[in-house]
């Protein structure tokens, strides 16, 4: 119950795709953040467009490739020599950087790591907390990862049964 209010524009009642104007999402599962069957430069492309007008062009401009390419490298995953390649077990970074390609008001991480292996989820989290403090974005990471939520946060809030606790 309540309201959701970001920057001021009371987004509760807006629709998923109208409210996502204001969001960037990363999701426990790793599959929901990306289009499996589509290559790494066509998602971010999706990423880019989302909340925008979209006409019948060229799909992916020469200029937005080299502009993908820089964006990857800040992963240090090798993914900027691989635009077309499917998305494979880095799924999580890039969706890490698709949600936060347009900037959001109010960016969410809910349980973003939890699927990840504890080299790959040490990794996202770095990438995470570069990429908040870049562009200061304004982030609510959910996680039961007492220790990641220390390190990682500035405000913690303990939940038990949907009731604050501390």
């Amino acid at each position: 119950e309540g309201q959701i209010i970001i920057d001021g524009v009371d987004v509760t009642k807006l629709s998923e795709h109208k409210r996502a104007a204001y969001l960037g999402r990363v999701f426990q599962d790793p599959m929901t953040g990306t289009a499996a069957t589509m290559g790494i430069e066509e998602n971010l492309a999706l990423a880019k467009r989302r909340g925008k007008l979209r006409l019948l062009k060229p799909g992916i401009t020469k200029a937005e490739r080299a502009e993908y390419k820089e964006l990857l490298k800040i992963l240090g995953l090798g993914l900027e020599d691989r635009l077309t390649s499917k998305v494979g077990g880095q799924r999580q970074a890039l969706t890490l950087l698709m949600a936060t390609l347009q900037k959001p008001k109010l960016l969410l991480l809910d349980e973003h790591t939890a699927a990840l292996d504890p080299k790959t989820a040490a990794k996202v989290l770095e990438i995470t907390e570069m990429i908040v403090n870049r562009d200061h974005l304004t982030t609510m990471m959910i996680t039961h990862n007492m220790q990641d939520a220390i390190i990682h946060g500035n405000r913690l809030i303990m939940m038990m049964e949907g009731k604050i606790i501390l």
